[in-house]
């Protein structure tokens, strides 16, 4: 999960006293443990935790009944979330069957000729990149051949051993 150093700044700024306000409560917290984590930390240290859009009411965590509607608003929430990323794999998993599902095409992959004649011709890898608009690295893996470019026309643009993207070793481990 990415840093919210925004929202640190903000919660080591806040002095005993002072109200958070928010809108929503899916703008302070990215789960229900979060958001009641959250709100803990506040509420121990005097801090009170006002979220506007609840339907019209507003809720004061100051008070039981808003800490009670906070936590089952929050649950609801992570509820729904959790039932629209599971519809989503599943129709990413039935369009795959049905063949409707490739990902984006391998820019590189698509221009190796290309960029292979222009580093024979003399051209530095980083000018290449900027010239064709595509990553640096993604040109030296390219032309160090750890970039599997055989089979373009069906999208495989896969690099031989190494993740595609900073974050592709969680996107494994999600599958």
């Amino acid at each position: 999960m990415a840093q919210r150093g925004g929202l640190k700044a903000c919660l080591e700024f806040m002095r005993e006293g002072d109200a958070l306000v928010v809108t929503k409560p899916d703008r302070l917290a990215r789960s229900t443990a979060e958001l009641l984590a959250i709100e803990a930390d506040l509420s121990r240290r005097g801090i009170g935790l006002v979220v506007l859009s609840m339907g019209g009411e507003r809720l004061d965590t100051r008070n039981p009944t808003s800490k009670l509607m906070l936590t089952i608003l929050g649950g609801v929430a992570t509820w729904e979330r959790e039932i629209m990323l599971e519809r989503q794999r599943e129709g990413i998993a039935k369009a795959k069957t049905e063949g409707k599902y490739k990902g984006r095409k391998p820019t590189v992959a698509l221009q190796a000729e290309q960029i292979r004649t222009l580093h024979a011709a003399g051209e530095k890898p980083a000018h290449i990149a900027r010239r064709l608009g595509v990553a640096r690295s993604s040109i030296y893996r390219m032309l160090e051949g750890t970039l599997d470019v055989s089979n373009v026309n069906g999208l495989s643009g896969v690099m031989a051993g190494e993740p595609t993207s900073p974050n592709s070793d969680m996107i494994e481990r999600r599958r």
